[in-house]
């Protein structure tokens, strides 16, 4: 979509990424939530989870792959983390492109709202 901040970011065009491959990209958020605050999307324009088709599941593996790399690059992966993709408007998800957040850095609430 040419439109998408997300997909320019995920391309190259525009920021800078922490880790990519072939089907997803990794940035940091621009404003962070915790100490670790990380977005990993794929490559493909995907509104969210309700859009996933299942020619798209390489693209669901390639993130959950590419959240336990950041994990390790953040220096994360054992003292954990959270993940977190909102799906729709009422979930609060303000860019149309499917991305999962990944949090950490510090103790988090276990409260959701």
């Amino acid at each position: 979509m040419e439109d998408c901040i997300f997909c320019k970011i995920a391309n190259g065009e525009i920021g800078s990424l922490i880790y990519e491959n072939e089907y997803v990209a990794a940035f940091d958020d621009l404003n962070p939530q915790a100490p670790v605050h990380s977005l990993i999307v794929p490559k493909k324009h995907i509104e969210n989870i309700e859009a996933l088709e299942s020619e798209d599941e390489k693209y669901v593996v390639e993130i959950f792959k590419a959240i336990k790399e950041v994990a390790k690059l953040k220096g994360v992966s054992e003292s954990g983390y959270r993940i977190i993709s909102n799906c729709g408007k009422d979930a609060g998800q303000t860019v149309m492109h499917l991305h999962f957040h990944l949090l950490a850095g510090k103790e988090l609430s276990d409260k959701i709202l």
